[in-house]
């Protein structure tokens, strides 16, 4: 584990922590920035589409302290936006290796769709085979995917999500994974050489109807998604 890294334990946050997540909250309140509708001015009647966010406090080489700030996966739509670190991968970006291999299964797709529309019997054969395809076509590219999450530790060391996730005995890492704000939050500070100090992250918006995220309170990074990569970015060697 990284020396000196504090993160929330049960309903303990750090000070710090606290503190630079009211000022996150009060920017989310205000900003006009982007707009991205948590559905908390609907009376709950709204999509359900709230978000986690995370604050990560560091210190400089100079001795200065402040603080980082993420959201998990998208928010407005983008992975780019001001006062928050960039992803780790950018599946977004123009031009990318997602984008053309997203167009190639949506082809694919039209060729299927196509072809049962003329006449599914006759085609049966040639869906059969582009469906295998479509198949192997997608799992290719998830997995290029979770190979293009490289992930940095305290000490130097790269590892991607593959390797990251097979070495704790998964068969492949979880949909999602490398999406939350904690790993974003230390990939950004080892990048930077900003040693963390304390992370924390709360959940701000509606929740999902089969969660128990409540507006504004504090939770642990994930089990699922993040513990496996927490492990290996905190790790000195």
């Amino acid at each position: 584990m990284a020396e000196g890294l504090f993160f929330q334990l049960n309903d303990t946050v750090h000070p710090l922590c606290k503190m630079a997540a009211m000022e996150l909250q009060d920017y989310l309140r205000q900003q006009n920035e982007w707009t991205h509708n948590f559905g908390l001015n609907n009376d709950g009647n709204g999509a359900v589409i709230g978000k986690m966010f995370g604050v990560l406090v560091v210190r400089d080489s100079q001795g200065a302290v402040g603080y980082l700030s993420a959201f998990s996966g998208k928010l407005a739509n983008g992975n780019h936006h001001n006062r928050f670190v960039d992803p780790v991968f950018d599946g977004l970006k123009e031009g990318g290796f997602l984008n053309a291999g997203m167009s190639r299964l949506t082809e694919i797709n039209g060729e299927i769709a196509a072809l049962m529309a003329t006449n599914a019997v006759d085609n049966q054969a040639a869906i059969t085979r582009l469906k295998e395809l479509r198949k192997t076509h997608s799992i290719a590219l998830q997995r290029r995917i979770f190979e293009e999450y490289n992930f940095r530790n305290k000490a130097g060391r790269f590892k991607n999500l593959v390797d990251i996730f097979t070495t704790q005995g998964y068969k492949q890492p979880p949909a999602g994974a490398g999406e939350c704000a904690g790993p974003k939050l230390l990939q950004y500070a080892f990048y930077h050489q900003l040693e963390p100090l304390a992370l924390a992250e709360f959940w701000w918006g509606l929740s999902p109807k089969s969660a128990t995220w409540k507006h504004g309170e504090f939770y642990l990074p994930c089990k699922e998604k993040c513990a496996p990569i927490l492990a290996h970015m905190l790790s000195d060697n």
